[in-house]
């Protein structure tokens, strides 16, 4: 029987949220509020029972909006959520979202911080000590500049789940793949010879910009699967975020044609079967 199906990155937001200053007014597809209303009827329309709601504010009144609207909206099948990992309370605060079941995860926001190795600091090893006591997922929001820290990250916690996002944005255009490819193929290379860290097929899209080609994400898409395999590949939608450059119903298209030559367990374990067993989704 086919695992159920789980769009395992998708976001909502308030857009009066305090502290929000992403999307912008310049973004006008995302500058609205998205909740689950506006959700449900697609997930409904492409067979998609469980999603993985991720964090988009730096905040833990966020997170708790969050965990409160998966209570009431049974599709939200658990949260990425946030938390100051350096904070001198990380644990007790890790702890305290913890109690929850529904939290899954935890996301800080590695692209948009000042420094690009945040992330490689010991520092943080009474949070990720937290994070493996409440089985935890830690998703990496990052960019290519970022492997390298990253990779140093998963090494010095190896019993971590680490799983990247988007692929970690690979540089593609619409005609095409920008420079830097190799770059990141090669530190992403390095991350899945791990068998802690996993990746999401998911987002690439947005990183092609308006007119992506189903051919324009096909290379970083082989490559993903190359390196990590269908066991540690994980589909997400990035939805609303999607409205960027696609709709929900042409990224499914593009996403079964990308892994349309693997076979009935790989497709299966890509569109749910790995977040379900990851994040622990009911």
């Amino acid at each position: 029987m086919m695992p159920m199906r789980i769009d395992a990155h998708q976001h909502f937001w308030r857009i009066a949220d305090e502290g929000r200053s992403w999307p912008s007014p310049g973004l006008g597809a995302l500058y609205r509020d998205f909740l689950p209303p506006d959700l449900a009827p697609l997930l409904a329309r492409h067979g998609i029972e469980r999603t993985l709601l991720v964090q988009s504010l730096p905040d833990e009144d966020d997170t708790q909006f969050m965990l409160d609207l998966a209570w009431r909206h049974r599709f939200i099948g658990g949260v990425v959520g946030w938390v100051d990992m350096k904070g001198a309370d990380a644990p007790q605060r890790i702890a305290a979202l913890a109690c929850d079941p529904l939290l899954k995860g935890l996301r800080p926001m590695l692209q948009d911080l000042d420094d690009d190795a945040w992330i490689d600091d010991a520092a943080l090893a009474p949070a990720v000590q937290a994070m493996l006591d409440h089985a935890l997922v830690f998703d990496a929001l990052v960019l290519p500049r970022h492997l390298e820290a990253l990779l140093r990250f998963a090494e010095r916690f190896p019993a971590l789940p680490v799983v990247i996002d988007h692929g970690a944005k690979p540089g593609i255009r619409a005609d095409g793949l920008a420079d830097g490819l190799t770059t990141w193929r090669r530190g992403l290379a390095r991350l899945a010879a791990l068998p802690s860290v996993h990746c999401k097929l998911s987002g690439l899209v947005t990183e092609a910009g308006p007119g992506w080609r189903i051919e324009d994400l096909r290379p970083c898409v082989d490559c993903i699967l190359a390196l990590f395999g269908p066991e540690r590949v994980i589909w997400g939608s990035d939805w609303p975020v999607l409205h960027l450059a696609a709709d929900y119903a042409a990224w499914i298209a593009a996403s079964e044609a990308l892994l349309d030559g693997l076979d009935y367990a790989a497709r299966g374990a890509i569109f749910g079967g790995n977040a379900q067993r990851l994040y622990r989704i009911d």
